[in-house]
């Protein structure tokens, strides 16, 4: 220990403080992510699919740059700028096989570089990862979960508008994760303005396609955003069986009116206590082809005199209560969104271009999954169900220091 460059504080002069430790770093836990990158074909993969469309000679390379952000994004180092104090990072170095990172700068270039080509890279990218890893655990099935969220934006940026369902500027994404596993399956940036069934068909079709090829049986759970008969339609061209939750009217709560007075009778005697009922019925709305089944729940909550309706449009046979149940289980998807947004920065939407936004969040989204795979695949079953903050604490944020 250097005896110049030590300190002593002054409420405990038992405690020394010096700046001789070496090369340290507090993300030593990476390099467990890099031996599950490396053993899964992950890097490889990057690097044999992924190059922007740019002629010239450069040291920092288009896919070293790519791993190099998903790395810092697992780390929770989510802007470019975290770069220039990452930049002699011993563990960073190490997993990259670089001497010095990537600047700020050079990052900043690197994402303005990519644009249309560079997503659908993405798209074979995600498909690519998907057979890798189905190859070490294949689903019986997929339960695919639809949802939107908001990504909000500040300025004019390019596709940004007013949302009316959230009340806010920003994008309108769509996101399709698989239920049982949180898997990302497909993200897809859209304009601020749009519905969230706009062109809900067309985004799941290649899911579908892809699954009937696989030979893995699909389910789909959408709520009451995505009642669209072309979404319904896609999913019976495509054997998938789905449970869509339609919007409340008079037309569906008259159909259901036998079932109603059948609760107003059951809790008359007792108008406090919680009570439900479920039915079905067959339904035709203007814009469909053919009648649909719907399933309802009727349910007086504790306390209330009113009735709370529950509609959901369906092609699966199973018992009302039993879809209705299946239906609800979406909800845990908001939590998968929450983890990518809050966990892995998802809405980093800082660019004025929308191309490179809507690359940015394809960046995040394989970020995402890589960690998924290594949390459900790799670590002890107790762990398996914590959130990424946790981990990271557990796992990543551990002191090491580089000999030589």
């Amino acid at each position: 220990m250097d005896i110049l460059n030590t300190f002593t504080l002054k409420s405990n002069r038992q405690i020394k403080i010096n700046f001789d430790g070496g090369d340290l770093s507090s993300d030593a836990g990476l390099l467990l992510i890099k031996e599950f990158a490396a053993k899964i074909g992950f890097t490889k993969l990057i690097k044999k699919k992924f190059k922007t469309n740019d002629t010239s000679v450069r040291f920092h390379k288009d896919d070293e740059n790519l791993m190099q952000m998903i790395y810092q994004i697992i780390s929770a180092y989510f802007e470019d700028d975290c770069a220039d104090e990452l930049t002699l990072d011993p563990v960073f170095n190490a997993i990259l096989e670089k001497n010095s990172l990537a600047s700020q700068p050079t990052l900043s270039r690197f994402f303005n570089r990519m644009d249309k080509d560079t997503l659908l890279q993405f798209d074979d990218i995600d498909k690519s990862l998907r057979d890798i890893i189905y190859s070490i655990k294949r689903p019986e099935h997929m339960l695919l979960d639809l949802d939107s969220t908001l990504f909000s934006t500040y300025g004019n940026q390019e596709g940004e508008g007013f949302n009316f369902h959230y009340q806010a500027h920003g994008y309108h994404p769509l996101l399709c994760y698989d239920g049982l596993t949180g898997d990302l399956l497909k993200a897809e940036l859209r304009d601020g303005t749009l519905h969230c069934s706009n062109d809900a068909d067309q985004f799941m079709e290649p899911l579908f396609q892809e699954y009937l090829e696989r030979g893995i049986k699909t389910y789909l759970r959408g709520d009451s955003g995505f009642s669209s008969p072309k979404l319904y339609k896609t999913c019976e061209m495509n054997g998938c069986s789905y449970a869509i939750r339609l919007k409340q009217n008079s037309s569906l709560i008259a159909l259901d009116s036998d079932k109603e007075e059948d609760l107003y009778e059951a809790t008359k005697g007792d108008q406090i206590s919680y009570a439900v009922t479920f039915g079905e019925f067959l339904y035709q709305a203007g814009s469909w082809d053919y009648p649909r089944r719907v399933v309802f729940k009727i349910e007086k909550p504790y306390g209330q005199l009113t009735h709370m309706y529950t509609f959901i449009v369906t092609n699966m046979d199973m018992e009302p209560y039993q879809i209705i149940q299946f239906y609800c289980g979406r909800g845990r998807m908001e939590n998968f969104i929450k983890e990518g947004k809050s966990g892995f920065d998802f809405a980093a939407v800082s660019s004025h271009s929308k191309a490179v936004n809507a690359n940015r969040m394809r960046l995040h989204m394989l970020a995402y999954n890589l960690f998924n795979w290594f949390r459900r695949l790799v670590l002890p079953a107790n762990m398996r169900k914590q959130q990424v903050d946790t981990i990271r604490l557990k796992l990543i944020k551990i002191a090491a220091r580089a000999v030589r």
